[in-house]
């Protein structure tokens, strides 16, 4: 029988990008009972909206994806709120999953908590041997607050919570919103729009040379849900390609399959963020069997495809 067989499963930020992609593998491992929580519906700020969620919604299992998530500049433009919003989401999430008697918790941290001049590639243990990259401290210093809380938990209670933590996520079902998105879909948005406008040029910001580990997102899902069915200890465990790819090579990919045959315009004033970022993946491989499948090109492909797909969906509205 299916590990997934008859539990009752709880997943926030389920209608989101990452979180809509867990849905969608919960569906096809066999999970029939799972509530998506609506921010609409539960403000996961407020401890009583929080202990209301589980009063009507008790699960056995928790998966934890909301968040306020975005690029470097909405970063920058407010970090109070990607710090107080995150920080008090996975605070309030995890404390009465525990006192509702959830039996697992499982969260997606955030790639970035990792310190700026860590080691390449990253490993789990590298975690707090440093400061993280500026720009996005508030919002990853936030999320690596679920990795004391869920030790806290595990030796205090016995409770059981993993933390997956995701290279740059890309694929459907993304923010493409160009004044939030991280690069892959903004990327997509700009050559899909200047093939479909036919202009001349397409402006990237910056130089075009930080490295990043960019992870198909029906992967990481795939991976989550690999965690919560073998995986008993509060630990990080990444969750990604262990792949270098440079922001210069999404930008060609993405040029092969868009069709676009006009000019790259590099924006070298704007800023780059964080020169290189790799994961070590050795332990998801070892200890949940499990390693990301899609090659960059493939995960190019059919997010470009959906994107096209919606916005064609969106016109004939």
């Amino acid at each position: 029988m299916s590990f997934w067989a008859g539990r009752r499963v709880l997943v926030t930020g389920g209608a989101g990008f990452l979180g809509s992609h867990v849905v969608e593998r919960l569906a096809t491992a066999g999970c029939t009972s799972v509530f998506v929580v609506r921010s609409r519906e539960y403000d996961l700020t407020h401890e009583a909206e929080v202990e209301r969620l589980f009063q009507e919604h008790p699960a056995e299992v928790v998966i934890h994806l909301a968040g306020l998530v975005g690029g470097i500049g909405a970063n920058a433009a407010y970090p109070a709120d990607f710090f107080y919003r995150n920080a008090m989401m996975g605070i309030l999430m995890l404390h009465h999953a525990w006192r509702a008697g959830a039996r697992k918790f499982v969260a997606a941290a955030a790639g970035c908590g990792y310190p700026e001049h860590a080691p390449q590639p990253l490993r789990e243990t590298s975690l707090w041997d440093g400061f993280p990259q500026a720009e996005s401290a508030p919002y990853s210093l936030a999320k690596r607050m679920l990795h004391i809380q869920s030790q806290a938990y595990g030796r205090q209670y016995g409770f059981v919570s993993v933390l997956g933590v995701p290279g740059n996520l890309y694929g459907p079902h993304d923010n493409f919103d160009l004044e939030r998105a991280h690069v892959v879909p903004a990327l997509v948005r700009k050559f899909v729009e200047a093939v479909d406008e036919e202009r001349p040029e397409v402006g990237v910001w910056g130089t075009g040379s930080p490295t990043r580990d960019f992870v198909y997102a029906a992967d990481v899902a795939e991976g989550l849900l690999r965690a919560t069915e073998v995986y008993d200890r509060p630990e990080l465990v990444n969750l990604s390609t262990g792949v270098e790819t440079s922001v210069r090579e999404v930008v060609e990919r993405l040029r092969e399959v868009t069709g676009f045959r006009g000019q790259i315009v590099w924006d070298a004033a704007r800023p780059d963020g964080q020169a290189h970022r790799c994961m070590d993946v050795s332990k998801a491989e070892r200890e949940l069997g499990w390693r990301a499948r899609t090659p960059l090109r493939e995960g190019l492909a059919r997010t470009v495809a959906w994107y096209r797909a919606r916005q064609t969906q969106t016109a004939g509205r």
